[in-house]
Formats: structure tokens, sequence, C-alpha cells
């Protein structure tokens, strides 16, 4: 079924479903854009799927439509009549209808897993940053994000948008903003843009959690030069000036000053 907003407004009245704003509901009514996701992504019937935040389940029966094992979580259960309206009796499709952010990554299986989804507004930051931290088997996100998300999670050292969700994806994987999507192909319209983010897990380095760890607690003091936060002399090891800040570093010089502190 194609999901124009007429039909997800229809949709959404017959079943007495109000999106709800806490929960970050904004879906996507856009065929067009749906078909560029997936094709983006390179499904096929091989691919194991996961997808957070399911709706109305227009990208859901996209991917379905690829012959991939499709995992899809929703946590609101008001949506369970509409999507399993919508999903029908398709065996290769999964619906659970609880809190992504609950159960990933450990309800997950062996990978490897493609990630495509448009994350909602309100844990979707949390919910990839997890993921790249602690499940591997994940090895491909194709993500649709706020548009200051998107910026924050490519950005690069000595850009304002620059900070820990940049190191999380520069350690973890090569990542990319892809395309901007606008507001008006949402049911409800969001107050700003969206985009899509493609990334590709590769190798983290050893003693991630602990690296991220000193890299958060540098962030925490942003506006200080890192000699206050961190001992010069392991700087110095590391060959990072003690007058820089952590905007100025890398994702890789984080990695060097933890191996300085510990070498």
């Amino acid at each position: 079924m194609t999901q124009s907003p007429a039909t997800i407004i229809r949709l959404l009245r017959d079943h007495g479903v109000v999106p709800r704003k806490r929960l970050g509901q904004h879906f996507l009514a856009d065929s067009n854009i749906i078909a560029k996701m997936v094709a983006m992504a390179g499904i096929g019937p091989d691919d194991q799927v996961l997808e957070v935040g399911a709706g109305t389940g227009a990208l859901t029966v996209a991917l379905a439509d690829t012959g991939a094992h499709v995992v899809s979580y929703e946590v609101d259960v008001g949506l369970r009549p509409i999507l399993q309206d919508v999903v029908g009796d398709r065996a290769n499709v999964e619906l659970r209808f609880e809190d992504a952010v609950d159960a990933l990554p450990h309800a997950l299986g062996s990978g490897p897993w493609k990630m495509i989804a448009n994350l909602p507004y309100n844990v979707g930051t949390r919910l990839l940053l997890s993921l790249l931290r602690e499940a591997e088997q994940v090895q491909e996100f194709t993500v649709m994000v706020q548009q200051e998300v998107a910026d924050r999670l490519v950005a690069r050292q000595g850009s304002p948008a620059y900070g820990l969700p940049s190191v999380v994806v520069g350690l973890t994987a090569d990542a990319r903003r892809a395309f901007t999507v606008p507001p008006q192909v949402f049911v409800p319209p969001p107050r700003v843009s969206s985009a899509v983010v493609v990334a590709r897990r590769h190798p983290a380095p050893e003693h991630l959690a602990d690296i991220l760890d000193l890299a958060a607690g540098a962030f925490g003091h942003r506006r200080k030069m890192l000699r206050f936060t961190i001992e010069p002399g392991i700087l110095q090891r590391a060959g990072i000036d003690p007058h820089s800040r952590p905007e100025d570093l890398s994702p890789e010089q984080f990695v060097d000053i933890w191996e300085a502190s510990h070498g």
C-alpha cells in the first residue's frame, strides 16, 4: 500500500490514533523517499533488517517486499491494528511492540544486520549511538533523523556541530549525510527538516567504552582547555597540545590520549 498523507490521515482516523509528540511520531508519507532509502541500503532476500519506529508501516512493507527478514519495533501499541492491517500476513516480518531502547541490542540474534529506519525524534540519537557502541552485529545503517542530529553525527573536528556523538560515529563507522528531507512529507509535519545518514561499520579501537568515557569527560568541560581536565604529561605523550579544547581533537586523538595514559 502506497501511503500518501491522505492515506495516513485516514488510517489514523479510522483506528482512532492521534500522533503523540512525546513519542516523536512523524509518519513518513513519501513513497519516493522510502524507495530511495531501501535502494541505498541495498536490501535483498538474504538480509536481516532492523527497523525501529514502524509507525503506519509504509517503510516496513517496502522492506518486506525485498524479501529480507525484517524485525520491526514499535513502542506505541495503539498502532498495532494499523500495522497488522498494513503488513498483513507477510511471513518475513516480525512486529515487536516494545521499547527498542530497552530491548536492543540484546534482543538481536547473530548478524550481520542492516538498520533502515525513520527513527523517532525522541530516542533516535540515543538508540543509534547505543547500537554503534554495543551492537557489532549491526553492520550498516540507513537512518532518518533530525537534520541537526545528522549534522552532529557526521561533523568533523573544529565544526560547531562536533561533539561526543561525532566521536562515537568516527570511531565505529564511516558515515555521511545522504540527503535532506523536508517537513511536508511527514504526518504530522515536524518543525524542522530531517536528513538520511548512511553509515557502514568499521573495526572499533580496543577499549572503546573507556575511550568514549574519556571523551565524554572532556566534552563535559567543552570550553576548557584540555590541560585542565587531563594531565598535561599524558597529553604531551599523546602529541596533543595541552592548550587544545575537546572540539579540536579528531576521534583518533582521543584514542591516542587513552593509550598514552595506559602505556
